[in-house]
């Protein structure tokens, strides 16, 4: 059986991983949504957008006082690690129109390449999955089963508004 001190350091680092991917990806998401409104870039719905922040604050702030000292499950981690695989796959698919926003350029086609190819909202599929894994991984089952509920509330909110601004913008492939 690991000693605490190596079960906790696996935790921490990847908490830390997690934090530091989601805060970089806000900079990113930021440096796009800049770009994408001096090209006439218009947000949609940003009324439930605190939803979303707050549901993922509380998500990862609860994870950290939760399972910094629990053990790493592997088959989870692995699992996570591939969603992983899948949000750069979307990220190097959507390049600069990736955001944490609605953010409708109406000139743009949709994107229909990469995984955009099988599913409609490939991104929202891997955070939902993300936001199960992820508490798995420290075998926090209750977790990961209350807030998959609420991030399902909160993406029906986002994907009903999403697919509305969408229907305004071109539909042929990117």
């Amino acid at each position: 059986m690991p000693e605490l001190g190596a079960i906790q350091a696996s935790a921490v680092a990847l908490l830390s991983f997690v934090t530091a991917q989601r805060l970089a990806e806000l900079v990113y998401a930021r440096r796009n949504e800049a770009r994408l409104r001096a090209r006439g870039a218009v947000e949609h719905a940003p009324e439930h957008y605190w939803l979303i922040v707050a549901l993922h604050a509380a998500w990862l702030i609860g994870l950290w006082l939760t399972s910094a000292d629990k053990p790493v499950h592997p088959v989870w981690l692995l699992i996570f690690i591939l969603l992983q695989v899948l949000r750069l796959w979307v990220l190097a698919t959507l390049k600069e129109r990736w955001t944490t926003r609605i953010i409708v350029l109406r000139e743009a086609p949709l994107v229909s390449g990469g995984p955009y190819r099988f599913i409609r909202h490939p991104n929202y599929a891997i955070v939902a999955a993300e936001i199960f894994v992820l508490p798995m991984v420290f075998g926090l089952y209750a977790y990961a089963i209350a807030f998959s509920l609420f991030n399902a509330v909160v993406l029906g909110i986002r994907i009903r508004a999403e697919n509305q601004a969408l229907h305004i913008a071109p539909s042929s492939p990117a």
